[in-house]
């Protein structure tokens, strides 16, 4: 079947196709890690949704998603949690969002991965917004859980979900 593929050219296209779809999904990982970055030092404020006014967690991954892909998030950690797609901590990539319990609740807070176990996020009032290693204990031991917004799907993901219809 392999010999078939090659010969009709199937497999390099697909290889091609592939390596196009992954350049494209690292394309919009790195503009979002750079949008967000821009973001270092606003303010947090509950209930926040503007680098003018201060952004809280949620309200700060939301408007990173919206202005980097225009993709419109739910407003609140847990519910952005519930939209997305589950994954395991060993698949983070930059741009998949990470979610602690910081308020003795699950998905109470929400950052940006941005690589090399480090996340982005708005941590809590008196603070701003700042990058963080996930290794420190206090995050190491509130970590709740990795998602992956649509929009950041790997193409190897998209590709075996379609042979299997």
């Amino acid at each position: 079947m392999d010999a078939l593929l090659v010969e009709k050219g199937l497999i390099t296209r697909l290889g091609e196709q592939l390596q196009k779809a992954q350049n494209s999904v690292t394309e919009r990982a790195s503009r979002l890690v750079y949008n967000a970055m821009g973001f270092i030092g606003v303010p947090y404020r509950f209930g926040g949704n503007s680098a003018e006014t201060g952004f809280d967690c949620s309200g700060f991954v939301r408007a990173v998603f919206a202005e980097s892909l225009g993709k419109m998030l739910p407003r609140r950690a847990a519910q952005q949690a519930a939209a997305t797609q589950v994954i395991d901590r060993s698949e983070l990539r930059p741009g998949d969002l990470v979610f602690f319990n910081t308020l003795r609740r699950t998905f109470s807070h929400v950052g940006i991965y941005i690589g090399d176990n480090k996340f982005i996020h708005s941590p809590r009032a008196g603070a701003s917004i700042r990058i963080e290693n996930m290794d420190v204990r206090y995050w190491n031991t509130r970590f709740d859980g990795a998602r992956r917004v649509a929009l950041l799907e790997h193409p190897q993901q998209t590709a075996a979900a379609a042979l299997t219809y």
